[in-house]
């Protein structure tokens, strides 16, 4: 049961539609729902996404996995990054595939006894984790003689939404050479992937056997230099005016008083704040949507309000309020939230809090 009039609401059609659009034609395609599915809810946006054509998911944690296991998801699940100490057994068991780039983590896997199916990552120049390419033949070699089978070779490219800059595609260029050492001594995965969302949307030669698409299936933009043309949005955050005041000129709002009114203005509350996920940083930098008219955040975010200047435009309790999203002809997105407190659309989708219910539109 809620009270509160603040949900986030989440178009599975939408996901459904990225998904769709995105897909190469020749390559298979991994819909990454780490971080409870960028905010959106893990469980219905796999489900979604699978439904759409997606074959594999992607995920950053052992617990992630096991939670999509949970709720009856079959589709293949690869954990991004190696598995911690001691859950081997369990992801195992759980059907999850383990990501393999350190002696450590080819150790523990081989210890567990068992047949295993793993991907390899290697490092060809984002520096955050996975194997020297240079160690590739060896390291597989082991792996192999140890009951491992090498199911997949992946990288991960740092500059791929910067169109212009080359390090992308030396980065493919890298993985490539070190596939082709791989394949001449006798190993050859049956999937080799290496883009993420921006490389599936500006990159086609790195599309290889599989994508691996994340923020862009949700609908929000790699980066500012990357378009979103034909994608659909997600996510909307929503909430309803709880109180609305005739303030006279001179007066000041908020924590601190920083934002004093000029002219006679009405305001209005909003039960949402920054336990929510809607920045402190918007203080006085945010705008958002009532009535189908743009409005100003006034004075600091709290922790469970915010005020909004709504000037001399008419306004009443209950009317709804739009954080990001669309009302009418007007639209606020994520990146837009993103562009005002100096960050990016991923995190301010990832970032609304768990008290907010999602609300999933097109369940099926």
């Amino acid at each position: 049961m809620t009270y509160r009039p603040t949900e986030a609401l989440v178009d599975l059609d939408a996901i459904r539609h990225n998904v769709r659009l995105l897909k190469p034609p020749s390559s298979e395609l991994m819909a990454v729902v780490k971080a409870d599915g960028y905010g959106h809810g893990a469980v219905p946006v796999a489900r979604a996404a699978v439904e759409a054509g997606a074959t594999w998911l992607g995920v950053a944690l052992v617990e992630e996995g096991m939670t999509l296991r949970e709720a009856g998801i079959e589709a293949p699940i690869l954990t991004l990054s190696e598995w911690p100490p001691g859950s081997e057994r369990d992801a195992l068991a759980a059907g999850l595939t383990p990501t393999l780039y350190t002696e450590r983590g080819l150790d523990a896997l081989a210890s567990v006894g068992v047949a295993v199916r793993a991907h390899v990552k290697l490092d060809t120049g984002m520096h955050r984790v996975g194997l020297d390419p240079d160690k590739a033949e060896p390291f597989v070699r082991t792996a192999v003689e140890r009951g491992i089978e090498l199911e997949g070779l992946w990288t991960h490219f740092a500059t791929a939404d910067q169109p212009d800059d080359p390090s992308a595609r030396g980065q493919l260029e890298r993985f490539l050479s070190a596939a082709g050492d791989l394949a001449r001594a006798g190993f050859r995965p049956r999937l080799r992937h290496a883009a993420n969302s921006a490389a599936t949307m500006t990159m086609p030669e790195a599309h290889l056997d599989l994508v691996r698409v994340g923020i862009a299936m949700y609908g929000l933009r790699p980066s500012e230099r990357v378009g979103a043309e034909g994608l659909r949005p997600a996510m909307s955050l929503r909430s309803r005016v709880s109180l609305v005041k005739r303030l006279p000129a001179g007066e000041a709002v908020s924590y601190g008083l920083r934002y004093r009114l000029e002219r006679e203005a009405t305001m209005a509350t909003v039960p949402i704040g920054y336990a929510d996920g809607y920045a402190r940083a918007l203080s006085n930098a945010g705008r958002v949507l009532i009535r189908g008219r743009r409005h100003p955040v006034a004075g600091t975010v709290t922790m469970d309000q915010i005020l909004v200047d709504c000037g001399d435009h008419p306004v009443e309790p209950a009317d709804e309020v739009v954080l990001f999203g669309r009302q009418g002809d007007e639209e606020v997105t994520a990146d837009e939230v993103a562009s005002w407190i100096g960050t990016i659309g991923y995190e301010v989708v990832c970032a609304v809090g768990a008290r907010v219910p999602r609300r999933h539109l097109g369940d099926a």
